[in-house]
Parts: C-alpha cells; sequence; structure tokens
C-alpha cells in the first residue's frame, strides 16, 4: 500500500516540511494539563493508495483529521480520522484542495487517472 501524509497549518495552502508522525508521534509528548501551552491549528491528510514507496498507481482513500500542537513544548493533541467525503470537504480550504489535487495528479498521472471519480470529487471546489 501507498500511503502519503500532508500536513498544513489550518489556514495555509501549502504543507509543512515535517509530516503528521515527525511533529505529533516522533518527537510529542502527551500534555497533561493545556495551561499556558500556546496551541496551533493544523490539517493532518493522509492519502492511500495502490502502489510502493514513491510510486503510486492508484489513489484509493483520503482522510483528515485536526491536530493543536506547542512547538515550545512539543505537546499536541491529534483528533479521530475522518473519511467521509461532505466531513473531508468541508475541513480543507479551497486552496488546500488545489494543492492537494496538484500535487497528486502531477505527482503520478497516471494513479490520478486510475483514481475512481469518488476520490477526485473529493478535490471539487464547491
Amino acid at each position: 500500500m501507498w500511503k502519503k501524509n500532508f500536513l498544513f497549518r489550518a489556514q495555509e495552502a501549502a504543507p509543512l516540511k515535517e509530516s503528521e508522525n515527525e511533529l505529533f508521534h516522533d518527537d510529542a509528548e502527551p500534555a497533561l494539563d493545556s495551561a499556558g501551552l500556546q496551541m496551533e491549528k493544523f490539517l493532518s491528510v493522509w492519502v492511500q493508495g495502490e502502489g510502493e514507496d514513491e510510486h503510486p498507481t492508484m489513489y484509493t482513500n483520503m482522510y483528515v483529521r485536526t491536530a493543536t500542537l506547542d512547538f515550545k513544548t512539543r505537546a499536541g493533541f491529534l483528533q479521530p480520522l475522518q473519511g467521509r467525503t461532505h466531513q473531508i470537504k468541508q475541513m480543507l480550504t479551497p486552496e488546500q484542495k488545489g494543492f492537494l489535487r496538484e500535487w497528486l495528479s502531477t505527482t503520478s498521472p497516471q494513479a490520478w487517472e486510475e483514481s475512481d471519480d469518488h476520490f477526485r470529487t473529493l478535490f471539487d471546489l464547491e
């Protein structure tokens, strides 16, 4: 299975260089108390598909979740993944949808073309 994570600041169109795993799992500590934390909001987008490593052959699923992180203390909170079409469409900004559509379609045009219409409609700008 092929998978890729894009981590966006809540209202920014381009993702961070770091992935969810790097910021929230590798170094982050669970917060016992939120007092004094300077939390930033993020959207973590996971795209799955057929293929290996960096070579997807078809995109199949997308999941999105909100997250917050305090960079100073490395404390973060992740919400459960959402995979329903209407939830994904509501959570992503038009600019984020545009970035993802462009990245997916240019990184592997074959995988984009092989993806079903249901997957591609996630990126429609309504």
